[in-house]
């Protein structure tokens, strides 16, 4: 994009931003359901699916996005791109205040990208690798000084992706085991009021929040129900009004798209472009192989999962980069494994790689550990396991809390397959590079490189295309990336879901951004 564009887009925006809101109905409470509960509401340090869906409503970003995934002002009013790409100045809004009541400044700004996010983000230390440092010459203004050009930095901004959090707070002990991780203090438009542990996490509304006459809503209540069937009833009922990223079973929501009072939408993934797969444990026997990574790749039947576990609600995904990105030309498909013969090429795999079937039909067994976010996952687990049974390989189903399988995933890395699902975001760098970069095997950090694998000649495809300027060039270098990582299969892509979003009528513009329920609901109200 144009850097002129980009900055008069901010500008023009800017004034919309600090005009008064436009009257609604104000008050009342939301209920939104969450699943499952958050290990945390520490959304710098960790980007566990359900954190974001109630953090985001706490914190601000620099920017927010619109539907077209371009820039809007937030906490900064605008911001500048200098011509050699190696700076971008922001100007930051002078009447922000935190929860505390404290204002905010460029030194939180400094403090947040320099100190917390470029060293514990699991995205942002990616995302911020080549910020060398962020100046501050006056309270309200944060110039970004980079390495090189990173033009993808513009698109991670988002309270949701890049909370901005106040360095009087955060600035204070290890902010690995900081006393406000599960009592977040921000400056955005809902203040967090309490976490009763199983059951929910109430937010009240911010009185001082900076843009007036936001947000409506008084309260916000984050309810979290273990029983799939209730948490469908409570919607039905109306004790409860929004629900997304999988929280009802899929098949639910189908039914609950017929119900007079209730709306189902497919919009909100927009900036976030989720990816269901099968993480190998690259570094572990067999999985070591990539011939049996490939034949396991194969043998998952990926337009049953969708039909018969998601409902629908996505399609087969053709490598690590979502289709999303057609339009950019930066989606590239890989080894196609949805082919007819597919089962004849995981079983031929296998014999080339050394595992013959032996007397009882199977060829060697496993542990797959399934991502605990639901009863989707389970079903999912179950299919994997009805389809290796097909190619003679035995899968045990493990299935355990949150906390512990992020620890077992990412920390110990004692797992030889997990089922998983990523977010591409709105950019590769930001959400593809960490699933297979080597500088992203990083243990203790969720929700990067777990399988261990990597190349020098897939990290040099990726490190030229995160500064590449040219679309077209970009593309190419992409799609080079695409077909090696598919060849070395360190990871299942089985499909792009397109999560729903249960709504109850009676609330209006709860979709509102690209990141959904990721969305900070300032503008959400009741008819």
């Amino acid at each position: 994009m144009n850097r002129r564009i980009v900055l008069a887009l901010a500008l023009a925006t800017t004034a919309l931003v600090s005009l008064p809101a436009i009257a609604q109905k104000s008050g009342g409470t939301l209920v939104q359901i969450t699943q499952p509960e958050p290990p945390n509401l520490a959304p710098y340090i960790s980007t566990s699916a359900p954190i974001g869906q109630v953090t985001a409503k706490v914190f601000d970003g620099l920017l927010e996005y619109g539907f077209d995934l371009k820039p809007k002002p937030s906490l900064a009013e605008s911001f500048e791109v200098a011509p050699d790409g190696k700076a971008v100045t922001f100007k930051l809004r002078k009447d922000v205040k935190f929860h505390d009541g404290k204002p905010f400044t460029s030194e939180d700004v400094q403090f947040t990208i320099m100190e917390v996010l470029k060293k514990n983000h699991p995205r942002g230390i990616a995302t911020f690798r080549d910020v060398t440092a962020v100046e501050t010459p006056d309270a309200h203004t944060a110039i970004f000084r980079l390495a090189i050009p990173a033009p993808y930095i513009l698109k991670a901004l988002s309270s949701y992706e890049s909370p901005m959090l106040p360095k009087h707070v955060y600035g204070q002990g290890d902010i690995k085991t900081h006393a406000n991780a599960n009592t977040p203090i921000g400056s955005g438009p809902f203040k967090f009021g309490e976490w009763r542990r199983g059951e929910f996490v109430r937010l009240d509304k911010n009185p001082s929040y900076w843009r007036a006459g936001l947000p409506y809503l008084d309260r916000i209540v984050v309810r979290f129900i273990a029983d799939a069937s209730t948490r469908t009833a409570v919607l039905e009922k109306g004790e409860a009004h929004v629900a997304g990223l999988g929280a009802v079973p899929y098949n639910d929501a189908k039914k609950l798209a017929l119900r007079p009072n209730i709306e189902v939408s497919t919009k909100g993934t927009e900036m976030i472009s989720p990816i269901v797969e099968l993480l190998f444990n690259t570094k572990q026997a067999p999985f070591d192989n990539p011939k049996v990574r490939q034949a396991i790749s194969y043998a998952v039947d990926r337009k049953f999962a969708i039909e018969n576990v998601w409902f629908g609600f996505g399609k087969p995904a053709m490598g690590i980069i979502s289709s999303n990105f057609q339009p950019s030309g930066l989606f590239a498909p890989g080894i196609d494994f949805t082919v007819a013969d597919r089962i004849e090429r995981a079983n031929k795999l296998l014999d080339e790689a050394g595992f013959p079937r032996k007397a009882d039909g199977t060829r060697f067994e496993f542990t797959h550990d399934i991502t605990p976010y639901g009863e989707e996952w389970q079903r999912f687990g179950e299919t994997v396991q009805q389809n290796l049974a097909q190619i003679g390989v035995k899968a045990t189903l493990r299935y355990e809390d949150l906390p512990k399988w992020l620890k077992r995933t990412y920390t110990d890395y004692d797992f030889a397959i997990t089922s998983n699902f990523l977010f591409n975001l709105a950019d590769p760098v930001l959400g593809v590079h960490r699933g297979v970069h080597s500088d992203r095997i990083r243990p203790g950090t969720v929700f990067v490189n777990g399988s261990r694998w990597s190349s020098p000649e897939t990290d040099a495809l990726m490190d030229k295309a995160a500064v590449e300027t040219n679309d077209a060039t970009r593309g190419k270098l992409y799609a080079e990336f695409v077909q090696r990582v598919s060849e070395a299969s360190p990871v299942a892509y089985v499909l792009e879901v397109q999560f729903p979003t249960v709504i109850n009528k009676q609330f209006k513009n709860v979709i509102d951004t690209p990141l959904g329920i990721y969305g900070n609901f300032a503008t959400v109200h009741r008819e």
